[in-house]
């Protein structure tokens, strides 16, 4: 079964063309470019581009799989918007997957985290890939205090990476973003049984900045 999938959680833009067959998951192409201002510019010609790679036509996929983040409201909303149009106008299920989750799918366990701008962090921990804590949005300084308290030994991320000197533990070099065949995978189990599609639900993990007012202000003396 063709799966596509896609993910704007992250500075990362990814777009990838997964097989899953009974027993396996398999990437057959993939693109990713890592600008955080331009993700509305990015994914679509990257979800052309790994379609054409391997010569397969949009009206070939069977699902796509989309990362829910958590991530910032703006880039978020590009890979989720763009999966469910997808899903929709092509009449095949959507499938999402915590971000995060893709990360933690290492042995050990981990701290995951991505940045959330603000000097904050996304972040949760894993063990041998299973979710230990949910996902959270914290300052590094806590993130720290209480992997410390959950005993991490290394931490996973680009926002691992920005914020080391805090979280002080060892910082794995990869993966720095959500592998896409990790995320192909997180869904394939829904994708081999044809599960009933899912409503794409972002996890922003907290409010955006704008936000419209709830009384009227006068406009008159």
């Amino acid at each position: 079964m063709l799966v596509l999938v896609v993910d704007s959680a992250t500075p990362a833009v990814t777009a990838a063309l997964a097989e899953v067959s009974d027993d396996a998951v398999a990437i057959r192409s993939e693109r990713r470019a890592v600008d955080a201002r331009a993700h509305g510019e990015l994914l679509a010609p990257a979800v052309e581009a790994v379609l054409a790679e391997a010569g397969v036509r949009a009206r070939d996929l069977d699902a796509i799989v989309a990362g829910l983040g958590p991530g910032p409201f703006t880039g978020l909303r590009v890979g989720l918007v763009t999966a469910a149009s997808i899903g929709q106008t092509l009449d095949i299920p959507t499938y999402g997957v915590c971000s995060l989750d893709a990360l933690g799918r290492v042995p050990q366990r981990v701290l995951v985290a991505t940045d959330a701008r603000r000097r904050e962090v996304y972040w949760a921990v894993y063990e041998d890939g299973a979710r230990l804590t949910e996902p959270a949005v914290d300052l590094p300084a806590t993130v720290a205090q209480r992997a410390a308290e959950l005993g991490v030994a290394a931490a996973i991320g680009e926002g691992a990476h920005k914020y080391a000197e805090v979280l002080g533990v060892q910082v794995r070099d990869e993966p720095r973003f959500p592998p896409a065949e990790a995320m192909a995978a997180l869904a394939a189990d829904r994708v081999r049984a044809k599960a009933p599609g899912e409503r794409l639900t972002p996890l922003y993990l907290r409010r955006p900045d704008a936000v419209a007012q709830s009384v009227r202000k006068p406009v008159l003396p």
